[in-house]
């Protein structure tokens, strides 16, 4: 049963098709979040990589696993709709096993600092209980006019 459902991901998250990277919520607490990604053969990365051995990329893995940790920062921190959980900080990424069509992907992401409008997270990923990834993040809130960057002016011709 979800906490979450896609839906209410997508009113927390600006990310869509095809970069919004977690299905639902199951689990939530103050300091820990579980996300799930159902790992399909068409998703879009899978005609490159690899066509004859189709493996989720690890950036992506990782990036799910940033997404659903955005989650909880946002119900936890506040900011629901008028800020952004930006990916400020990557470490110790490791990759267990490969992640393919069919897999379900249970991503716990846990709280191990908090500061003001930063986050530290660790957290795994696994599939049918085996590690396939595990990484700690960092995550920054911030305002929506903030994370934009400025518009830059385009020369006029003569």
């Amino acid at each position: 049963m979800a906490i979450l459902d896609i839906n209410e991901i997508r009113a927390l998250l600006p990310h869509r098709y095809p970069f919004l990277l977690v299905d639902r919520i199951v689990e939530m607490e103050p300091e820990r979040i579980v996300g799930i990604k159902n790992v399909t053969a068409n998703e879009p990365f899978f005609a490159g990589h690899f066509p004859d051995f189709p493996v989720m990329p690890g950036v992506l893995i990782v990036e799910a696993m940033a997404q659903t940790a955005g989650v909880l920062v946002l119900k936890s921190m506040g900011g629901c709709g008028t800020k952004l959980v930006l990916l400020v900080a990557i470490e110790r990424a490791r990759f267990r096993k490969p992640v393919v069509p069919g897999d379900t992907l249970r991503m716990e992401m846990k709280v191990l600092k908090r500061k003001a409008s930063v986050a530290k997270m660790a957290g795994v990923a696994t599939v049918d209980g085996v590690l396939a990834a595990e990484v700690e993040v960092m995550c920054k809130l911030a305002e929506k006019e903030e994370a934009m960057p400025a518009a830059v002016e385009q020369p006029t011709a003569p």
